[in-house]
């Protein structure tokens, strides 16, 4: 099939920075079309406060953790936002999705509720795992967040299992896999590929290249910049492209998930994509420069979305209000995770015992 249009992508990597542009799908269909599920205004609304409120969650989080409210690791998503937003996006209700311990973002787009998350981050038993998984292991049977996975790259044959069902039982499901270019060279990685790419699989691989896996530079790392040419060895379609736009996340993902959800074939998508803030909370990054944080800051999605609904006529008043009505959601959010119970040890039993033998 026609290789994309080339796009001029102003993020380059530090290391790896070059003048020629980020070639587009491989093996796919073009990546410049409307979204299908339209480019109207409200619909950029709905992605902008996703947005807006996985960013607020994510900050309160942060500020909960320096306050010892929340323990063990903490991941964010602060500056990747615009990948998660715009996948889910591209998704039906009953699809699936399973991702990396930096899963806050991906899983309050896939519809689970502030309040759960929020519970779960403070330990507490309303939280989506009754306060058992923490962040590293956000989890809802409900919307089909199947899980964030604490090992690197363990995740991804999972994903192609989950996959595997689906196809088994016909029910047209696409799964989603995320994972950071870090897993890349983990065997599960290509296991979990190669198993997808010969049975055929409704999944799609989702790399979210934040450039400097957990503190080292690509250049470090990966023998070659461009994570879709694995592919080829597989002999499935990729697509690989910067996270600027909300909006054409969604169209290139959309494009992998209709191949995966009509064909049953797999697709490799390396998103572009920059973190703000450390690996975690413990990392000061003082692996990237200041200067070269803050050329990237300018480029950031939530604030690009926010100029763009501005350019397109929509009232900043209304903008306003929405802001208002989402910070009011997170503090509510922080304050019901505050006030929730600690896990009863009634749990114990149920959560780790299942069936007769366990009476």
């Amino acid at each position: 099939m026609a290789q994309t249009n080339s796009h001029t992508h102003p993020i380059q990597s530090v290391e790896s920075a070059s003048p020629r542009d980020v070639p587009g799908a491989k093996g796919g269909t073009g990546g410049t079309q409307a979204p299908k599920a339209g480019a109207g205004i409200e619909h950029l609304v709905a992605l902008y406060r996703q947005m807006f409120l996985i960013r607020r969650i994510e900050e309160e989080a942060a500020r909960a953790y320096a306050q010892g409210k929340i323990g063990g690791f903490l991941h964010l998503y602060i500056g990747q936002e615009a990948v998660g937003v715009g996948a889910m996006a591209a998704l039906q209700p009953d699809d699936y999705v399973i991702t990396t311990y930096r899963d806050h973002g991906i899983a309050l787009a896939k519809g689970m509720s502030p309040n759960a998350l929020m519970a779960e981050l403070w330990g507490k038993g309303t939280g989506c795992s009754k306060g058992l998984g923490g962040s590293m292991h956000m989890f809802d049977k409900a919307t089909n967040m199947l899980g964030g996975y604490g090992i690197v790259g363990g995740h991804i044959p999972l994903a192609a299992g989950v996959a595997f069902a689906s196809k088994y039982r016909n029910d047209k499901r696409v799964t989603l896999c995320f994972f950071g270019e870090g897993a890349v060279s983990i065997a599960g990685f290509h296991e979990g590929v190669s198993l997808a790419a010969l049975w055929k699989l409704p999944i799609v691989f989702i790399c979210e290249n934040n450039e400097y896996s957990m503190g080292t530079p690509m250049s470090r790392t990966m023998s070659v910049e461009d994570v879709t040419s694995k592919a080829v060895g597989y002999g499935i379609p990729s697509d690989r492209f910067f996270a600027d736009d909300v909006l054409e996340v969604e169209e290139r993902i959309r494009q992998a998930v209709d191949r995966a959800r009509e064909t049953s074939m797999p697709t490799l998508v390396e998103v572009r994509t920059y973190r703000f803030r450390g690996h975690s909370m413990s990392d000061p990054a003082k692996y990237r420069t200041a200067a070269e944080l803050e050329d990237r800051k300018k480029k950031d999605p939530v604030i690009r979305t926010r100029a763009k609904l501005l350019s397109e006529g929509y009232e900043e008043k209304r903008i306003e209000a929405l802001e208002a009505e989402v910070e009011a959601e997170v503090m509510a959010a922080v304050k019901f995770a505050e006030e929730s119970p600690e896990p009863d040890p009634s749990l114990l039993e149920a959560t780790t015992y299942d069936g007769p033998f366990a009476s």
